[in-house]
């Protein structure tokens, strides 16, 4: 285990207060999980070097930085990200940025991750929160909230809390409804017209409709809340310890709908203070298509998704550096951006950038054209280079005169390219082999075919 901070004396957890006005709804103790552990096989390449929450997003932060600020803006101070493969990724990003942000709000962030010996790998979400409830007994929290690390949106979690009591609920789901035909990837739940769980499927291809609208289903969002005799009730029952139960979606809730008091939580009726923007954005970024389209859409006018609003920041790490910077090269020719976004650092010289994500440190070079593209970071773009519909990770030189996204089968023998047609040039320290394994399309890959990669 390890700790960014300890703000209060070690193993208690620093008081939550819910008020409604001058008054107090609720004040007590409350512990939040962050499930960071998932390898994230379908963002492949991205997660080779990283595991799935520490993945580059919106050219300013990691994915694990929106539930953490969302649990820190409302108030949350005692949390623990349980971290797996390639936690080192996870915990590089976390103690710089996280210690200094969670040191000015009090808050108290630790990491865990498996035993090092003689303990065996979380098996599902339920494991990874059984094998620490020793810390649950030394804080004794009143709540324990379980939420995912790898999902984009922004959330006060104090309403659901607040849902939570005014249920009378064991057992809380955050939920959003999604079109039936798209529910397939996701757990599903049954609700009454009180919005009392009465059915949780995982990934079922007919899921139960809300009622009153036969095309939509409530999809689990990954976010729980527990009382915590509950918790410890379903976790440590001896029915559940002999069967192997380790997953919450797949194991636990759709045994447990049917005997305790579980409610579903409507997204839609979340709200952020200071924001006039609807808060019901949630995506899953878990396939190469559904992170490239949750890119673009920040540069969408009409998004619904709003980071800026300035009570609700979504906090992250970023190396010092300056500010972006849009200039003629030698010759004179201006550079030009067009509806983008731009990280720290960046320099466009005479290029063009249009409908884009640019990280930090990303240099592009003269009459380089970047178009509908993610640019991950501390990447090079030489002169020339045309790129479109692209997803190039960090630590790339794209040559002069480079053409990526025109070109399938020329991409599919240098680069991956997904199913969507989407080009991912993956992270420059990747050898050879893994990049000819990680798509089915690139198996022509030889040793001696340029690649856009590590610097010469």
């Amino acid at each position: 285990m390890k700790s960014i901070k300890f703000p209060v004396e070690s193993g208690f957890a620093s008081r939550f207060v819910l008020a409604d006005g001058r008054h107090s709804v609720f004040e007590g103790k409350v512990l939040a999980f962050v499930l960071a552990g998932g390898k994230g096989e379908r963002l492949r390449p991205l997660t080779e070097f990283r595991t799935k929450a520490a993945v580059p997003f919106g050219g300013m932060c990691r994915l694990i930085d929106f539930v953490l600020s969302n649990l820190v803006n409302s108030g949350i101070r005692d949390i623990t990200v349980v971290a797996q493969d390639r936690a080192d990724s996870l915990i590089h990003h976390l103690e710089p940025g996280w210690g200094a942000s969670a040191a000015i709000h009090g808050a108290h962030i630790r990491t865990v991750t498996p035993p090092t010996s003689g303990g065996k790998p979380y098996l599902g979400t339920a494991h990874a929160v059984r094998q620490n409830l020793d810390l649950v007994r030394r804080i004794a929290p009143d709540l324990v909230l379980v939420f995912g690390a790898d999902h984009v949106y922004t959330m006060d979690v104090r309403r659901m809390i607040r849902w939570h009591l005014e249920k009378k609920s064991q057992i809380t789901i955050a939920t959003v409804p999604l079109p039936v035909t798209q529910c397939g990837p996701f757990g599903t739940v049954g609700v009454d017209e009180d919005w009392r769980i009465r059915e949780f499927r995982e990934k079922s291809p007919q899921p139960k409709t809300i009622p009153g609208c036969d095309d939509q289903s409530l999809v689990s969002m990954g976010n729980y809340i527990f009382d915590t005799d509950a918790l410890f009730e379903m976790l440590e029952g001896d029915q559940t310890a002999a069967e192997g139960l380790d997953d919450f979606g797949a194991d636990i809730f759709p045994v447990a709908c049917r005997a305790r008091r579980i409610y579903a939580y409507d997204f839609r009726k979340n709200a952020i203070p200071g924001s006039d923007t609807p808060a019901d954005y949630w995506r899953d970024v878990g396939t190469i298509e559904s992170y490239y389209r949750a890119n673009m859409e920040l540069n969408n006018p009409s998004s619904r998704l709003n980071l800026y609003v300035p009570g609700w920041p979504i906090r992250s790490f970023s190396k010092p550096g300056m500010p972006p910077k849009v200039m003629p090269d030698l010759s004179g020719k201006n550079g030009f951006i067009e509806n983008s976004i731009l990280g720290s650092s960046v320099i466009i010289a005479g290029a063009y950038v249009r409908n884009s994500v640019i990280g930090p440190n990303v240099r592009i070079s003269s009459r380089a054209v970047v178009e509908e593209s993610v640019i991950l970071g501390d990447v090079v773009i030489e002169k020339d280079a045309k790129i479109r519909r692209a997803i190039i990770d960090q630590g790339n030189v794209i040559r002069e005169a480079e053409r990526i996204g025109f070109d399938p089968d020329m991409d599919d023998a240098r680069y991956c390219r997904d199913l969507s047609g989407i080009v991912v040039i993956p992270h420059a320290g990747l050898p050879a082999r893994i990049k000819s394994e990680i798509h089915p399309r690139r198996a022509a890959w030889k040793q001696g075919v340029h690649f856009a990669g590590a610097r010469t």
